[in-house]
């Protein structure tokens, strides 16, 4: 507000529009010019220094010293209108509504033909909720200023404030006579016609509008989706092959059509429409995007609409080739639909055209570890680690690429950087110290190890995963094995199903001598055939024999020798027919 003050004072310090100066109201003759007397005789004013002080008082801050500088003008000076308004002024930034009015009041009095006092007196008693008087005030305005459009507009909020939505209408039909048809008044209108119910001229208002203007494709939308929304989907037709007659390259057509047809039960019709909007280069790939979106959720696609936006999809990457999202929309899609490899792909595009976007780095990352493709995961998350250096995440995918290429000591390095990064996020933590436990395990170091696997339990006691590897590890080394077969128990009891926690399981039992109850859960492991792995195979052969059953065991050694490398002692079993520890 200050700084409007000031062209505000400047103004009318000056010369006002109606001969007044800031000594009072000048008269016609020259003698009065010359001696600085009103027309009404008062007495010569000598303001003009005090008024200035106080003036750069207000303007340099410190607004109290101009104040009572004004005061003390308008004590001196009392038919000046000038020291009113600008003590007005300061007491409406200080919040002071009523007494603003009153000297605002008392300035219009003293020159009623003031439009800046006029303007300020009809501001502050807006500001005081008096909408009454400040409309007033704006009708004497537009009497002075009749071609002024700006006090139209004004007048027209006033009457909208007041809930006269009547009087508004006539104020912006005032406006469109003189400035003709303009889509700010006629939507203005609309949307008073519409909060008076009167849809039949809410309706007018856009035909108005869309005939002064035939060509414009934005307001034959407005007026079809208007028609829609009150239930005239023939009209909205006709708008929307309008709109492709007169704008066949428009992006956004081809959503309205298929949203009528969508809504008129045509999902064929619907379709082809957005067919063609996404094959329409000119329709923004965010609003694809979007749509894309639509059809699927996070966890799974639904089934009658996963074809086409596959369909879609396809689309997209052929008309947007070069856009990262466009790609990583789709791979979305393929991953939603189990197409692994595929989506994979899609991802690498999307990461070799937006490099800056570190989520399409950890996707890809993610699916390289899925395929088990460690080589190009070591690559991609060194590469990541020197872009962001700061996410926890590609330090932890570069340790495990080097777990599997046997680089135990780097992969330990990695992962301890990348835990120290960790902010908030207690999933991620333990997954950091459960595959610490397992590669500090690979490294012989079986107190690191401990210490990883507790504090990854420390933070998700029930990680099945790192219950079963801790447990089995320490039934290895015939440690604490209460506690082990505790860790595993609890495991198998997650995952009742898993092989391998059933062996672990039934491995610590039979470390604890209970090989009556190791039998059946080594069984279960030995049941799936499919992921079986030589070493259930030779432990459940050392269970049979503990069990008295050494023609069993031999049986079941002899398969562990066939399916793959067994411990160092299973030749020795099978040769000797004798279980050895």
């Amino acid at each position: 507000m200050k700084g409007n003050l000031i062209i505000f004072f400047l103004s009318i310090f000056l010369i006002s529009g109606t001969g007044t100066t800031v000594f009072g109201k000048s008269g016609g003759d020259k003698k009065n010019k010359k001696n600085l007397i009103s027309n009404d005789d008062r007495k010569p004013t000598s303001n003009t220094s005090l008024l200035i002080e106080a003036k750069r008082n207000q303007i340099t801050d410190n607004p109290e010293k101009a104040a009572a500088l004004y005061q003390e003008c308008i004590k001196q000076y009392p038919n000046d209108p000038v020291a009113y308004y600008e003590l007005a002024a300061i007491k409406a930034e200080d919040k002071e509504i009523g007494e603003a009015v009153k000297l605002a009041q008392k300035a219009v009095d003293l020159d009623p033909g003031n439009i800046w006092y006029l303007l300020f007196l009809a501001e502050v008693d807006q500001l005081n909720g008096d909408y009454k008087e400040a409309i007033g005030l704006y009708q004497k305005i537009i009497e002075k200023e009749p071609e002024n459009i700006d006090n139209y507009y004004q007048l027209a909020s006033l009457y909208i404030a007041a809930n006269r939505l009547h009087d508004a209408i006539e104020v912006y039909d005032q406006v469109e006579s003189k400035t003709g048809i303009s889509e700010a008044v006629s939507l203005q209108k609309e949307k008073l016609y519409l909060l008076l119910k009167d849809v039949p001229h809410a309706q007018k208002e856009l035909e108005k509008l869309v005939n002064a203007y035939p060509d414009e494709p934005r307001y034959i939308s407005m007026l079809a989706e208007f028609y829609i929304s009150n239930k005239e989907p023939e009209k909205a037709f006709e708008m929307y092959q309008r709109i492709q007659k007169v704008d066949p390259d428009n992006p956004y057509v081809h959503l309205s059509m298929a949203d009528f047809y969508r809504k008129s039960g045509d999902k064929e019709k619907a379709f082809e429409e957005l067919k063609l909007g996404f094959a329409n280069p000119n329709l923004d790939i965010d609003t694809k995007v979007n749509i894309l979106l639509s059809f699927y959720t996070i966890n799974e696609l639904y089934t009658e609409l996963k074809d086409k936006a596959f369909v879609l999809a396809k689309i997209l990457i052929e008309t947007h080739p070069k856009e990262a999202k466009a790609h990583s929309i789709y791979g979305d899609l393929l991953v939603q639909d189990k197409q692994i490899v595929p989506a994979r792909e899609e991802f690498i595009k999307a990461v070799a055209l937006d490099s800056s976007n570190y989520t399409l780095w950890e996707e890809v990352m993610r699916l390289d570890l899925q395929v088990e493709n460690y080589g190009h995961l070591d690559t991609m998350s060194t590469k990541a680690i020197e872009l962001f250096p700061d996410q926890p995440v590609p330090y932890l995918f570069a340790g495990l690429a080097r777990f599997q290429s046997k680089d135990y000591v780097k992969a330990v390095a990695l992962m301890n950087t990348g835990s120290k990064l960790v902010v908030n996020n207690d999933e991620l933590l333990s997954t950091f110290y459960m595959y610490l436990g397992d590669t500090y395990h690979a490294l012989n170091n079986p107190e690191e190890s401990d210490q990883a696997y507790e504090k990854s339990l420390a933070i998700k006691g029930d990680n099945a995963y790192v219950l079963n590897n801790y447990a089995y590890y320490l039934s290895l080394r015939s440690k604490d094995l209460e506690k082990a077969e505790k860790m595993a128990k609890k495991a198998v009891t997650l995952e009742p199903d898993n092989s391998a926690f059933q062996d672990t399981y039934g491995w610590v039992l039979f470390k604890l001598g209970k090989y009556d109850e190791a039998e059946p859960w080594i069984k279960k492991a030995v049941s799936d055939t499919a992921g079986v792995s030589s070493e259930v195979l030779e432990h459940y052969g050392d269970v049979m024999y503990k069990l008295g059953n050494v023609s069993k065991a031999e049986e079941y050694w002899l398969r562990a020798k066939a399916k793959g490398p067994g411990s160092e002692n299973l030749d020795k079993k099978i040769s000797d027919k004798k279980l050895y520890d």
